[in-house]
This record gives structure tokens, C-alpha cells and sequence, in this order.
């Protein structure tokens, strides 16, 4: 992927522990920008909000066949680590995705930072699902906040105050 087509991409990061609140959100939100020119859809494929937001791109596509979705896979075997539940629906996005990007061979310290680098790096847009809480999706959200990203938040309880708005006097 280049970096003038990261331009017209939105990227996904939220947490593991996403339990479908908002599936309906995330594919009207999917949909509203379909209807302003945005086609590609990038998943970190991780549990939890990463994997409902691949399924309702793939949902979306029924209406749209346009729309794209690139699974960017931190590493090989990543589903390996994950519920037998969780683990048909990774394969079955993998094989409905319109790309997948792996990232590295194996697992190793990082290989989910740079999964996160690789998202805010090639994203113009992040759709967000975050608490608040310390961890993968707030650095994302922080380093996206940090590069400039427009980021679309839909958790309800949590408003995005990474960084404060300085006082002039």
C-alpha cells in the first residue's frame, strides 16, 4: 500500500474486550463514509473491536461492492492464540478480506506496536473504541492524536482528552 492511497484509508483500533455494543455504529459509521469517497478499510484483525469491525466492513460490502478491506495481521499464527470461536471468525474475515498484509513471519516484543504503526501510518482516519484505560488502543489513539489523524470516536462513556487545549494567558 502507498502513502497517497493511506490518504483515502480509515483504520480500526479499539479494545479486546469490545463486546458488540456498538455493531450497529460501526457499520453506519462505515457507511457515512463510504458516501464521502472512503472505499478502503483497514483491521488489525485483533479480538474484540478489531474483528466486529471487519465484520461489518464485510456486512457493508453487500450494498457497497466497492468497499475494501485489508487485513493487516501483526503476525503468522496470531488466530492460533485466540478462543475457537474467535479463531473461525479471524479465518473467515482472512478469506473475505480483499488483501492481507502480514507483518512478520513471528511473534516477537513489538509485533503489535508496529501492527499499530503500520494502521496510523497508512490511515487518514481512525475509528476509535476507546475507554480509557492504558494499553495497545490508547497508545494508537495517542500517537494517531499526535500525527494529526482524524479520529471517530464511538465509545459513549469515554471522550477523547488525550492531550489538554493550552491556555494562551
Amino acid at each position: 500500500m502507498d502513502t497517497a492511497t493511506s490518504i483515502t484509508c480509515t483504520a480500526f483500533t479499539g479494545h479486546r474486550t469490545y463486546r458488540h455494543e456498538a455493531d450497529d455504529l460501526i457499520r453506519r459509521t462505515v457507511t457515512m463514509l463510504h458516501a464521502t469517497g472512503i472505499r478502503t478499510f483497514l483491521s488489525g484483525m485483533a479480538v474484540g473491536f478489531d474483528l466486529a469491525a471487519a465484520e461489518a466492513v464485510l456486512s457493508c460490502k453487500a450494498a457497497h461492492t466497492d468497499i475494501r478491506l485489508i487485513a493487516v495481521v501483526p503476525f503468522r499464527g496470531q488466530q492460533l492464540r485466540f478462543s475457537a470461536y474467535d479463531r473461525t471468525r479471524f479465518e473467515r474475515i482472512l478469506a473475505e478480506a480483499d488483501e492481507t498484509i502480514l507483518l512478520s513471519e513471528s511473534y516477537h516484543r513489538g509485533s503489535y506496536a508496529i501492527r499499530n504503526n503500520y494502521l496510523i501510518a497508512h490511515a487518514a482516519t481512525l475509528i476509535t473504541w476507546y475507554d480509557g484505560s492504558t494499553g495497545g488502543t490508547r497508545y494508537t489513539v495517542e500517537r494517531a492524536l499526535a500525527q494529526n489523524r482524524k479520529l471517530i470516536h464511538l465509545h459513549p462513556a469515554t471522550p477523547l482528552t488525550a492531550y489538554p487545549v493550552p491556555e494562551l494567558f
